[in-house]
């Protein structure tokens, strides 16, 4: 049976990834009414842990994973690894003996709990005394009532805050003045003060290479000049090739057999990637691995469906669908000097054309937004019992690119 499993990220509060809460997605055609939480809870950890692999749906971060009273007491937790799983308690989890009980034993064996969506009660305090992180929703909890309970709670110096549902970097600033450590949600997604921020030197030729390396027209003559001219392109790019990905009996010493080895088009898929993580040098590296995740996501929903003949247009739309949000520009105005096909500048600029639909369905995807999704997919003539493996196809992509860049 096939799982759909989505992650979303956690930072810390210098925007470092600091771990990812795993959500399931039911299976098939996402039938999440007909599942109870337990049982969700049971394929989530069976599919992250002993299926699929830790490190290829988190890179082996930390994960946040969401158990009910009755896994609590089930002492399930205990075949999974403690510096990987941190068991997130369920806000309708009553703090009875029993629950006390397993939690403590939970804590003694080492492991790391959190509290979901938590709202302050006294009744929760021997509770408090055991977990380690608090989730705040700052969606459903007012500014004052978060700076009360905050207050309240530090008595417990033990205690870390996460601040849920992070939707800008406005957002984001506040939940660190308010004391929070921790934060989750798409703020980083997001541009922060567009149109304010001017490029750098750097970034503009960065994105002038870019440019030039998006064109179809540029021959292969020409990206290896480029390639070879930039110390770090190079090394990059031979890393990668010698990495274990590829398991190669003899190395790649030079631009010209990386050349022979990738061919034209992964070549100048690979430069395009390289090009895209040194533009977000200065944003969370969550950012680049969103990016190329979405790519590989976009082009599978294409191969998998009626836009199979234009897989290659629609890595592009997934891998420049964060463009603004790493330069903090319109993408209209980041867009104006690429050379790229129409319907990919449509499906960014106006989320119009043909390609609009697989992008819309890895965002909706993301987001966990399951009716707008299916729709995609239907738009698509994507089957929507493949989407749960796509996306983790997509997650193993980026985590052995970035891994190996």
């Amino acid at each position: 049976m096939d799982f759909c499993i989505a992650r979303q990220p956690i930072f810390n509060h210098n925007r470092r990834l600091h771990a990812y809460e795993l959500l399931y997605r039911g299976d098939g055609e996402w039938n999440l009414d007909s599942i109870e939480g337990s049982r969700a809870t049971s394929s989530l950890l069976s599919s992250t842990f002993l299926t699929e692999g830790i490190e290829k749906i988190t890179g082996s971060r930390p994960c946040f994973v969401n158990f009910t009273e009755e896994l609590l007491l089930k002492d399930i937790h205990s075949a999974f690894p403690k510096n990987l799983l941190i068991i997130e308690i369920l806000e309708d989890v009553e703090p009875t003996p029993e629950v006390m009980k397993a939690c403590q034993k939970m804590v003694e064996q080492g492991y790391t709990l959190a509290l979901d969506d938590f709202i302050y009660k006294p009744k929760f305090d021997p509770l408090l005394n055991l977990v380690s992180i608090i989730k705040v929703d700052l969606t459903l909890t007012p500014v004052d009532s978060v700076d009360r309970m905050l207050y309240k709670l530090s008595r417990f110096d033990h205690l870390k805050f996460l601040a849920e549902k992070v939707e800008t970097y406005d957002e984001f600033e506040k939940s660190l003045r308010l004391g929070f450590v921790y934060c989750q949600g798409f703020f980083f997604s997001r541009p922060e003060e567009i149109l304010i921020k001017e490029l750098t030197s750097v970034k503009i030729n960065l994105l002038r290479l870019l440019a030039e390396v998006s064109q179809k027209k540029t021959t292969i003559g020409r990206l290896e000049k480029i390639v070879s001219m930039d110390v770090a392109l190079t090394y990059k790019l031979l890393r990668f090739l010698n990495s274990a990905h590829f398991f190669l009996l003899e190395k790649v010493s030079s631009v010209s057999r990386a050349i022979a080895f990738l061919g034209g088009n992964r070549f100048r898929r690979f430069v395009m990637l390289v090009l895209i993580s040194e533009l977000a040098t200065d944003k969370p590296e969550e950012l680049v691995r969103l990016a190329i995740v979405r790519a590989k996501f976009c082009e599978l929903l294409s191969e998998n469906g009626k836009l199979r003949k234009h897989s290659e247009e629609l890595f592009l739309v997934g891998l420049f669908s964060l463009i603004d949000a790493m330069l903090d520009k319109p993408m209209t105005e980041l867009l104006h000097g690429l050379s790229l096909a129409d319907n990919t500048k449509s499906a960014l600029i106006d989320k119009s054309g043909p390609y609009t639909p697989a992008l819309e369905a890895v965002i909706n995807y993301e987001q966990s937004l399951k009716n707008p999704c299916l729709k995609n997919l239907k738009q698509l003539q994507v089957n929507p019992h493949l989407v749960g493996k796509l996306y983790l196809q997509s997650v193993a992509y980026g985590e052995e690119l970035l891994a190996d860049c």
